[in-house]
């Protein structure tokens, strides 16, 4: 057996061994490491970080290369991005071009009618309105996107762009602007689609309704996707869906249409998978668009059949 050292006498402290000196101070001795470049550091030269403590100098050269990288995304059009993947805008800029389009639009109609409410009269408004009829016989589909910008009067305006703004401003900068366009279009076209399907044939509407309901729809489910208070958003759905039905004159499908396609849509935004996102979104946009041009499409087959009953309407 081995006997112990012999312990130092009394009072003498017990002999440590010797620490390194800081890389920047060496005539301080410390038992601490960079987690980075491992050299010895005292604290007054150590950086709390999130994996542990760094040194001076490699504190700032990440600083330096985050920068760079900064620059260089910024040159290469990255930036922050949105929970559907989208650029964050600067700047609202396509709601308020929608809403230019419809206020030019109501001014030449009122211009050529000679009146603000009746510019129902127009040759344009006659024109563009979705008689499901014109669509049938004389083939003018463009009546279907058309519509959507033209309203009965200043009243039937001045509320959609109201709706318009309050609802698209913050969709807008959640969605960027090509994949708003596209919830804004394919509402509007659902809408139309569904007053061409299941409406009357003998019936004008037009309004950017669809479209207004499809943005509703929309922030719904973005409202439920981000996990906020969904009660606004849909205390402000039932009561325009109450007002759909209570006030004479409204089109109803128009309405519901354009809101389950906004929703629909929305949907496939906020939740596709990150890897290849917007390849999902746009196909499942492309794939409702079809489906909706085949429904317009088999009702235009049938009306066709019924209509052609009566030769005077078909030209015979």
């Amino acid at each position: 057996m081995t006997e112990p050292p012999n312990p130092p006498p009394y009072g003498q402290p017990q002999q440590q061994e010797a620490l390194p000196g800081c890389w920047w101070h060496p005539g301080r001795p410390t038992g601490l490491r960079c987690v980075r470049c491992e050299r010895p550091a005292c604290p007054d030269c150590l950086r709390e970080a999130s994996v542990g403590h760094q040194c001076i100098d490699c504190v700032t050269s990440a600083q330096r290369q985050q920068q760079v990288q900064s620059v260089a995304y910024r040159k290469a059009g990255y930036g922050a991005r949105t929970v559907v993947g989208a650029r964050v805008p600067q700047w609202v800029v396509v709601v308020p071009l929608l809403i230019a389009i419809n206020v030019v639009v109501y001014a030449l109609t009122a211009f050529q009618a000679g009146s603000v409410m009746d510019n129902h009269l127009s040759p344009v408004f006659e024109d563009g309105v979705l008689w499901p009829v014109a669509i049938v016989l004389f083939d003018e589909w463009w009546r279907l996107f058309a519509s959507g910008f033209l309203h009965y009067g200043l009243l039937h305006l001045a509320m959609n762009m109201i709706a318009l703004w309050v609802l698209g401003r913050d969709l807008e900068l959640l969605l960027g602007r090509i994949r708003f366009l596209a919830v804004y279009f394919l509402s509007m076209f659902a809408g139309a689609a569904a007053v061409f399907v299941f409406g009357a044939t003998n019936t004008g509407t037009a309004g950017a309704s669809g479209a207004i309901y499809g943005l509703m729809g929309a922030i719904l489910v973005a409202v439920l996707r981000l996990r906020l208070n969904a009660t606004a958003a849909i205390g402000i759905i039932v009561l325009n869906v109450v007002l759909s039905v209570s006030i004479p004159g409204i089109s109803l499908l128009g309405h519901i249409g354009g809101l389950v396609a906004g929703a629909l849509a929305m949907i496939a935004m906020v939740f596709a998978p990150e890897k290849n996102r917007a390849a999902y979104q746009a196909g499942a946009v492309a794939i409702m668009a079809v489906a909706l041009v085949g429904m317009v499409v088999y009702r235009d087959v049938e009306l066709f059949d019924q209509l052609c009953a009566y030769p005077a309407l078909c030209g015979v």
